[in-house]
């Protein structure tokens, strides 16, 4: 198979879908495959050290989009690149389209076959092509919340874990999956004051084990979120319903109550986010203040740190990847079910429940949809 990167287009994303050493084993295993020049420049990575693993070197996207059979990318297609795609193409990254409908449009018009990272599973159900990211959004959403806490920042002028004789920050973590969890870790790392809110007493449990009676848990209802949001230095907002549109559970009367200068960051923003106060924001422009609030909602959060985000990526897709360039992409989703879970979007039809719901597009099961093509 022709497996096609081209260079990432998202404001201030150097993140790239292939490392040399991926590349080095497709083409151990047969596959040709193009990289658009500069592709790998943000990780380290010229266009030689490409050239050496056995890649092809262009220097259009348009040559990568017209030519290849895959294209292998981190971050939902732009505007100028779901025109390009073609019927029967194979578009293999992070799609999150609940909260996307143009971008959904442009890839049923296109009649590529899209498959999102974000919505491939395992056996256990969890989601193992979003769980490297979630894990450094984790971590990041800590070291970024205790940046923007300080004055110079916007914040209300306080170190997050304290010094002796003077309270650590009250971070309290919205959800505790994946995200949600490096956050708790690096947060009490930092000796702040931490709290998970969570609606699985089972993953309340399993927490509290983890971690012992430093972290407090709280049953997730109404009542709780007001409570703690409110009283919040730092607010990381981590909740996830896969492949929708997350859930709006902190109001702008939330928002309103908390000291002027605390701090929300939301990692969910990438599914819409999960305060009725988000919006996206970039890397170039990340943060802005709403009701006295320092929020910060960048949609890549990752690709602040490209190189460690790309590698933790590629162990995680390459086996996956290896499998639709084998045995193309109807082969490798009849033999595994779980990546059947990331086709969202094939020849013209949305396959993806959650997100024909979310954005109000109809819906077509996945097997009915390859019947049809």
């Amino acid at each position: 198979m022709l497996i096609g990167v081209p260079k990432e287009i998202k404001t201030h994303e150097y993140r790239v879908g292939l490392v040399p050493s991926s590349v080095r084993e497709l083409t151990h295993h047969g596959h040709q495959v193009m990289v658009q020049t500069g592709a790998g420049t943000g990780i380290g990575f010229d266009d030689d050290a490409y050239r050496a693993a056995g890649a092809r070197v262009v220097d259009t996207a348009e040559e990568i989009f017209s030519l290849a059979e895959m294209i292998v990318k981190v971050k939902e297609p732009q505007t100028s690149e779901y025109r390009l795609l073609r019927e029967d193409q194979i578009l293999f990254t992070y799609l999150h389209l609940a909260a996307d409908l143009p971008q959904a449009e442009g890839l049923v018009q296109s009649g590529c076959v899209a498959i999102a990272y974000e919505t491939v599973t395992d056996a256990r159900g969890r989601l193992p092509l979003l769980a490297p990211m979630s894990e450094v959004a984790g971590r990041m959403s800590v070291q970024v919340g205790a940046h923007l806490l300080e004055k110079m920042q916007g914040g209300a002028g306080i170190l997050l874990g304290g010094v002796p004789g003077v309270h650590a920050a009250k971070v309290v973590v919205l959800g505790g999956g994946v995200s949600g969890t490096n956050a708790i870790r690096m947060a009490m790392g930092m000796e702040a004051q931490v709290y998970v809110i969570d609606k699985s007493l089972d993953r309340l449990y399993e927490l509290d084990l983890q971690f012992g009676p430093m972290l407090n848990t709280i049953y997730s209802t109404v009542d709780a979120i007001e409570q703690h949001v409110t009283t919040a230095d730092l607010v990381i907002g981590a909740v996830l319903v896969p492949g929708a549109a997350a859930p709006r559970l902190i109001t702008r009367d939330m928002i309103r109550k908390m000291r002027p200068g605390s701090v929300f960051v939301d990692i969910a923003i990438d599914q819409g986010g999960c305060s009725e106060t988000s919006r996206p924001t970039t890397h170039a422009d990340p943060t802005y203040v709403e009701e006295g609030v320092v929020h910060y909602c960048v949609t890549n959060m990752p690709g602040a740190v490209a190189r460690t985000s790309t590698f933790a990526l590629n162990n995680a897709t390459l086996p996956f990847t290896l499998a639709l360039a084998n045995k193309g992409y109807r082969k490798a989703i009849q033999d595994d079910p779980h990546l059947a879970n990331g086709v969202n979007v094939l020849h013209g039809r949305v396959t993806y429940e959650a997100v024909a719901k979310s954005l109000d597009l109809a819906y077509t099961p996945l097997k009915q949809a390859l019947a049809l093509a």
